[in-house]
């Protein structure tokens, strides 16, 4: 099985025997339910498709809050629809490609989004967390694409490769990944195995 999907519950840490200290992010994914099995004859190339999160009100199209597809190798799944996959796929020491969206800051300034400096606070300056000069002179005329300016932050898909699974519980269904792990609590977390 290739991955499965899950929620962040939030930071711990494990301490080892030598006295290391080990952060992770725990997450929580409760058995996640084969919707669709894609094959090369009928759909052109081999994949599995999950449901996560079931809604207590589905309706006849839609079941699962979240659905994501992973593609697989020729022959390798034996799953059928209606199968569940369980955390029980992933073991200590495996790496992991995790997809998760960072959490939205709103409208920033560009200190904050930037790490800008700021001006002078004193001696009648009116220059404090401003950005400055933005343009060229005549030629061009105009302000680049891509210019660093104060704008929408976060909020942003973000991958993280070979991260460490350190931490698995399939009593509770839960994952735990050696670092930080990009969103809020609640977040969707897609972990795929390497």
């Amino acid at each position: 099985m290739p991955g499965i999907l899950g929620k962040k519950i939030g930071m711990t840490r494990l301490i080892q025997d030598d006295g290391r200290v080990i952060p992770l992010t725990v997450i929580l994914c409760e058995p996640n339910t084969v919707v669709q099995v894609k094959s090369t004859e009928k759909d052109g190339y081999p994949a599995l498709v999950l449901g996560f999160d079931a809604l207590k009100k589905p309706s006849k199209n839609k079941k699962y809050r979240h659905r994501k597809e992973f593609r697989t190798a020729e022959g390798e799944e034996s799953l059928k629809t209606g199968d569940n996959v369980k955390v029980d796929i992933f073991e200590l020491g495996d790496k992991a490609r995790i997809t998760s969206v960072s959490k939205g800051k709103g409208f920033q300034g560009v200190i904050k989004r930037h790490n800008f400096s700021r001006g002078p606070e004193t001696h009648g300056s009116h220059h404090h967390r401003e950005p400055g000069s933005i343009g060229a002179c005549t030629r061009p005329g105009k302000v680049h694409k891509g210019k660093k300016m104060p704008g929408r932050m976060g909020g942003d898909t973000k991958t993280l490769k070979a991260v460490e699974v350190v931490y698995v519980d399939v009593e509770k269904n839960l994952i735990g990944l050696k670092g930080a792990v990009s969103g809020a609590k609640n977040t969707l977390v897609i972990i795929e195995k390497k």
